[in-house]
Protein backbone atom coordinates (compact mmCIF):
# COMPACT_ATOMS: atom_id res chain seq x y z
CA UNK A 1 0.00 0.00 0.00
CA UNK A 2 2.70 2.17 0.86
CA UNK A 3 4.79 1.96 -2.38
CA UNK A 4 1.32 2.47 -4.54
CA UNK A 5 0.63 5.63 -2.54
CA UNK A 6 4.33 6.48 -3.35
CA UNK A 7 4.35 5.74 -6.58
CA UNK A 8 0.95 7.79 -6.83
CA UNK A 9 2.87 11.06 -5.44
CA UNK A 10 6.27 10.73 -7.48
CA UNK A 11 3.68 10.42 -10.70
CA UNK A 12 1.71 13.53 -9.80
CA UNK A 13 5.41 15.30 -8.74
CA UNK A 14 6.97 13.97 -12.20
CA UNK A 15 3.77 15.75 -14.04
CA UNK A 16 3.62 19.07 -12.06
CA UNK A 17 7.23 19.90 -12.69
CA UNK A 18 6.77 19.48 -16.91
CA UNK A 19 3.56 21.08 -17.36
CA UNK A 20 4.73 24.30 -15.79
CA UNK A 21 2.46 27.40 -16.03
CA UNK A 22 -0.28 27.46 -18.38
CA UNK A 23 0.82 30.44 -21.03
CA UNK A 24 -1.13 34.02 -20.98
CA UNK A 25 -3.20 34.54 -23.92
CA UNK A 26 -2.96 37.40 -25.81
CA UNK A 27 -5.78 39.60 -24.81
CA UNK A 28 -5.01 38.81 -21.58
CA UNK A 29 -1.54 40.24 -21.58
CA UNK A 30 -3.35 43.18 -23.41
CA UNK A 31 -5.83 43.93 -20.94
CA UNK A 32 -3.34 43.46 -18.11
CA UNK A 33 -1.33 46.36 -19.52
CA UNK A 34 -4.45 48.21 -20.30
CA UNK A 35 -5.54 48.04 -17.13
CA UNK A 36 -2.83 48.28 -14.76
CA UNK A 37 0.50 49.81 -17.42
CA UNK A 38 2.48 51.20 -16.71
CA UNK A 39 1.83 54.12 -18.16
CA UNK A 40 3.39 56.85 -20.76
CA UNK A 41 1.48 59.61 -21.31
CA UNK A 42 2.03 61.08 -25.49
CA UNK A 43 0.39 63.71 -27.48
CA UNK A 44 -0.74 62.60 -31.26
CA UNK A 45 0.50 64.51 -34.06
CA UNK A 46 -0.97 66.25 -36.73
CA UNK A 47 0.90 64.27 -39.45
CA UNK A 48 3.59 61.13 -39.28
CA UNK A 49 6.34 63.71 -39.36
CA UNK A 50 7.48 64.35 -35.99
CA UNK A 51 4.77 62.01 -34.46
CA UNK A 52 5.99 60.59 -31.34
CA UNK A 53 7.48 57.36 -31.01
CA UNK A 54 5.54 54.00 -29.14
CA UNK A 55 6.57 50.68 -28.52
CA UNK A 56 5.72 46.88 -28.06
CA UNK A 57 7.89 47.44 -24.50
CA UNK A 58 4.72 46.00 -22.48
CA UNK A 59 3.62 49.73 -21.53
CA UNK A 60 -0.03 51.62 -22.38
CA UNK A 61 0.56 54.56 -24.09
CA UNK A 62 -2.29 57.41 -23.07
CA UNK A 63 -2.47 58.98 -26.29
CA UNK A 64 -3.82 62.60 -26.08
CA UNK A 65 -5.83 63.45 -29.58
CA UNK A 66 -5.79 66.51 -30.96
CA UNK A 67 -8.06 68.61 -33.18
CA UNK A 68 -8.39 66.97 -36.70
CA UNK A 69 -10.80 67.22 -39.42
CA UNK A 70 -14.07 65.72 -38.34
CA UNK A 71 -13.13 65.94 -34.37
CA UNK A 72 -10.21 64.55 -32.54
CA UNK A 73 -7.34 62.13 -34.10
CA UNK A 74 -3.35 62.22 -34.45
CA UNK A 75 -0.80 59.88 -35.09
CA UNK A 76 1.61 58.26 -32.93
CA UNK A 77 5.04 56.40 -34.74
CA UNK A 78 6.46 52.97 -34.06
CA UNK A 79 9.93 51.54 -34.80
CA UNK A 80 9.75 47.95 -36.01
CA UNK A 81 12.98 45.64 -35.43
CA UNK A 82 11.27 42.46 -36.31
CA UNK A 83 9.14 41.61 -39.37
CA UNK A 84 5.94 40.22 -37.70
CA UNK A 85 2.48 40.36 -37.17
CA UNK A 86 1.51 42.66 -34.05
CA UNK A 87 -1.90 43.06 -32.07
CA UNK A 88 -2.88 46.50 -31.49
CA UNK A 89 -5.31 46.78 -28.28
CA UNK A 90 -7.26 50.22 -27.86
CA UNK A 91 -9.30 50.99 -25.03
CA UNK A 92 -11.62 53.09 -26.93
CA UNK A 93 -13.78 52.33 -30.00
CA UNK A 94 -11.48 54.67 -32.10
CA UNK A 95 -10.99 54.40 -36.07
CA UNK A 96 -6.84 53.11 -36.42
CA UNK A 97 -5.46 53.08 -39.71
CA UNK A 98 -1.58 52.04 -40.32
CA UNK A 99 0.69 53.05 -43.02
CA UNK A 100 4.42 52.49 -43.61
CA UNK A 101 7.53 54.51 -43.89
CA UNK A 102 6.29 55.00 -47.62
CA UNK A 103 2.53 56.07 -46.51
CA UNK A 104 1.10 53.13 -47.97
CA UNK A 105 -1.52 51.94 -45.57
CA UNK A 106 -0.85 48.35 -44.24
CA UNK A 107 -4.08 46.15 -44.24
CA UNK A 108 -5.63 44.44 -40.65
CA UNK A 109 -5.13 40.84 -40.84
CA UNK A 110 -7.91 40.97 -38.23
CA UNK A 111 -9.75 43.77 -36.37
CA UNK A 112 -12.49 43.50 -33.62
CA UNK A 113 -14.37 45.68 -30.97
CA UNK A 114 -14.05 43.82 -28.26
CA UNK A 115 -12.80 40.35 -26.74
CA UNK A 116 -14.41 38.01 -24.36
CA UNK A 117 -11.32 37.69 -21.90
CA UNK A 118 -11.25 41.54 -21.83
CA UNK A 119 -14.71 43.96 -21.49
CA UNK A 120 -11.45 46.94 -21.12
CA UNK A 121 -10.33 45.78 -25.16
CA UNK A 122 -12.24 48.11 -27.22
CA UNK A 123 -10.07 47.80 -29.95
CA UNK A 124 -8.25 44.87 -31.29
CA UNK A 125 -6.11 44.47 -34.31
CA UNK A 126 -3.81 42.38 -36.01
CA UNK A 127 -1.46 43.62 -38.61
CA UNK A 128 1.42 42.43 -40.19
CA UNK A 129 4.38 45.25 -39.73
CA UNK A 130 8.13 44.77 -41.68
CA UNK A 131 11.12 46.55 -40.37
CA UNK A 132 10.77 50.00 -40.69
CA UNK A 133 9.27 52.89 -38.66
CA UNK A 134 5.60 52.65 -38.69
CA UNK A 135 2.96 55.58 -38.51
CA UNK A 136 -0.82 54.53 -36.18
CA UNK A 137 -3.52 57.58 -37.24
CA UNK A 138 -6.37 57.61 -34.88
CA UNK A 139 -9.82 59.17 -35.69
CA UNK A 140 -11.61 61.28 -36.37
CA UNK A 141 -13.63 61.01 -33.56
CA UNK A 142 -15.22 62.27 -30.37
CA UNK A 143 -12.88 60.90 -27.71
CA UNK A 144 -9.92 63.01 -26.47
CA UNK A 145 -7.94 60.46 -26.26
CA UNK A 146 -6.81 56.60 -26.86
CA UNK A 147 -4.76 54.02 -24.73
CA UNK A 148 -2.56 51.51 -26.54
CA UNK A 149 -1.04 48.51 -26.22
CA UNK A 150 1.38 47.01 -28.42
CA UNK A 151 1.96 42.88 -28.35
CA UNK A 152 3.52 40.87 -30.75
CA UNK A 153 0.92 37.44 -32.13
CA UNK A 154 3.48 35.38 -31.66
CA UNK A 155 4.15 35.30 -28.03
CA UNK A 156 6.84 36.61 -26.18
CA UNK A 157 8.56 36.31 -22.57
CA UNK A 158 6.93 38.67 -19.82
CA UNK A 159 9.20 41.24 -18.55
CA UNK A 160 7.01 43.70 -16.35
Amino acid sequence: MKMKLLSAVLLFASLSVGCGEEEESIDSEGCEHLQKGPSTPVTATASATGAPAVSNDHRRYDISLIDVTGGKGGSVSFAVSEAIDYILFTNADVPVTVKDANGQTIAFEESAKSSTECSDIKGRFTVPLAVGTQTFTFGPTTATSVSLVIEEAGGHDHED
